[in-house]
C-alpha cells in the first residue's frame, strides 16, 4: 500500500488553478488484456489512497491511459493497482516500491509509467538472459534530446577472431527489450542475440554488429514525427527529427569509432516494432544516405490519421531501401482494421516503385498478437531477409 502526506499547494489551491495530467502506463505482458488498471494516490482526484482512484483505458498498443484534473503545484505521490493494494504494483523482483511523485506544472503533462510486475503474481527470473558478446554504451547523452539513455551493442561471433574485418550494422529502438529479460519491460525480450547467434552460425546470415538504443520515457514524442490531432494527442509527439538526429549525428558516428563497422548505407540498417516501426519507415526514407535496410515490425500506421502513409505519397521518387514490414493478425481489438492500416502503407510502397518479393518483404502472421514473444518467433527470418549470406537461400513463398 502506498503512504504519503496530502497533497500540498495552498498558492495554488487558493487560485484554483489546475491542468490535465494523463497517465500512460505499459503493464506487464502477462497482465489479461480485460484488466482494470488504476491509478491511485494522496489527492482526492486519485482517491486518497484507496486502491482505486483513477480508472484507466486500454489503448491499441496494449498501454493503458487516463486523466485527471489537478492542482497547479500539487506534489502527487501515487501508485499502480488493478483495483486494490492486493493487486499494487511491484518491482520487477517482486519486493515493494517507493510511492510514485511528481509535481503538477501549469501546462498539460503526460505521466509515463512502467509496471514490472503485480503484488499478486509472482517475480521473474533475475537470470540475464544474454548471449554472445555484448558491449555496452551508458547514458550517452545529445545536443538534440533532454533524456540520457544506455545503448547495448551485440557483436558477431567471429568478432575478436577477425581484428581485421569490418561489420554491417543493424540499429534497433526499444532496445532494452531486444536482449534480455532482466531488462524488457514486460519480462519478455525478442531474442534477437540468440536468433542472430545460430542464423549467423548456420551460415544463412552475415556477421553483423546489432545496437539497441534503449528507449526513455519520452518514447511517444521521439518516435513520432508529427502530434496525433486525434484520440491519441493525449500521448503527445513529434520528435522524430530530434531523436533522427541523434541516431545519425552521434550515436552512429561513435559506433563507428569503437567498433569496426562498414559504414555505408548498403551496410546499415534500421528496425523497430510498433511505434519503433513507425518512426523506422520515417528516418528510413529521410535518411536513405544512412539507412538502407529496414525492418519495419508491427509498424503504428494509424498515427496521426495514417501521417506515414501519406508521407510514403509523397515521395518525389523511389529510394534504394531494402524493406522488410510485417504485421499480425491479432494485434489489437481492432486488429483487422490495424491489419488494413499496414497494407495501405504497404500498398504506398509498391505505388512508389517498390517491388514485393524483390525489395518489399510483407508479411501477415496469422495470429501473431503485438509483443515482444511474438517478434521473437520472426526476428530470425527478418535478419535472413535483410542480411542474407550470397549462398543463403529463402524457402518458397506459399
Amino acid at each position: 500500500m502506498g503512504f504519503g502526506a496530502s497533497a500540498s499547494g495552498p498558492a495554488a489551491l487558493a487560485k484554483g488553478l489546475n491542468t490535465a495530467v494523463t497517465f500512460d502506463v505499459a503493464v506487464p505482458l502477462e497482465t489479461a488484456s480485460n484488466a482494470e488498471v488504476w491509478v491511485s494516490g494522496n489527492d482526492e482526484a486519485l482517491g486518497k489512497w484507496n486502491g482505486a482512484g483513477v480508472k484507466l483505458s486500454r489503448g491499441p498498443d496494449g498501454r493503458y491511459t487516463g486523466s485527471v484534473s489537478l492542482p497547479v503545484d500539487t506534489s502527487v505521490e501515487f501508485k499502480v493497482t488493478r483495483g486494490s493494494w492486493e493487486t499494487v504494483e511491484k518491482a520487477r523482483d517482486g519486493k515493494e516500491i517507493p510511492n510514485r511523485t511528481f509535481k503538477v506544472g501549469t501546462k498539460k503533462q503526460t505521466v509515463a509509467i512502467t509496471v514490472f510486475r503485480w503484488a499478486d503474481q509472482s517475480a521473474p527470473p533475475t537470470m540475464r538472459t544474454l548471449v554472445g558478446n555484448i558491449r555496452y554504451l551508458r547514458q550517452v547523452p545529445s545536443r538534440f534530446l533532454p533524456k540520457k539513455r544506455d545503448v547495448i551493442v551485440w557483436l558477431p561471433p567471429d568478432y575478436e577472431d577477425s581484428p581485421r574485418k569490418r561489420y554491417p550494422v543493424l540499429y534497433m529502438h526499444d532496445g532494452q527489450n531486444l536482449m534480455d529479460k532482466a531488462t524488457a519491460y514486460s519480462g519478455e525480450e525478442w531474442r534477437v542475440d540468440e536468433a542472430a547467434q545460430q542464423a549467423i552460425q548456420a551460415g544463412d546470415v552475415e556477421p553483423l554488429i546489432i545496437v539497441g538504443i534503449y528507449n526513455t520515457e519520452d518514447r511517444f514524442a521521439e518516435y513520432t514525427p508529427v502530434k496525433d490531432p486525434g484520440e491519441f494527442s493525449k500521448y503527445g509527439g513529434g520528435n522524430a527529427d530530434a531523436y533522427g538526429r541523434f541516431i545519425v549525428e552521434e550515436l552512429k558516428p561513435a559506433i563507428d569509432r569503437t567498433f569496426r563497422t562498414k559504414q555505408d548505407p548498403e551496410s546499415t540498417g534500421l528496425g523497430g516494432s510498433s511505434l519503433g516501426g513507425l518512426v523506422t519507415m520515417y528516418l528510413g526514407v529521410k535518411y536513405p544516405h544512412v539507412f538502407r535496410r529496414l525492418a519495419v515490425v508491427s509498424p503504428s500506421v494509424f498515427w496521426a490519421n495514417k501521417d506515414i502513409v501519406t508521407r510514403v505519397k509523397a515521395l518525389k521518387k523511389k529510394q534504394p531501401l531494402k524493406i522488410w514490414m510485417d504485421i499480425g493478425t491479432d494485434e489489437s481489438k481492432g486488429s483487422q482494421e490495424t491489419v488494413e492500416d499496414t497494407r495501405q502503407l504497404r500498398d504506398a510502397l509498391v505505388e512508389e516503385g517498390w517491388v514485393l518479393g524483390k525489395d518489399l518483404k510483407y508479411v501477415e502472421v496469422a495470429g501473431a498478437v503485438h509483443s515482444e514473444a511474438a517478434w521473437s518467433e520472426r526476428i530470425d527470418e527478418v535478419l535472413r531477409y535483410l542480411y542474407p549470406t550470397p549462398w543463403y537461400k529463402p524457402p518458397p513463398s506459399p
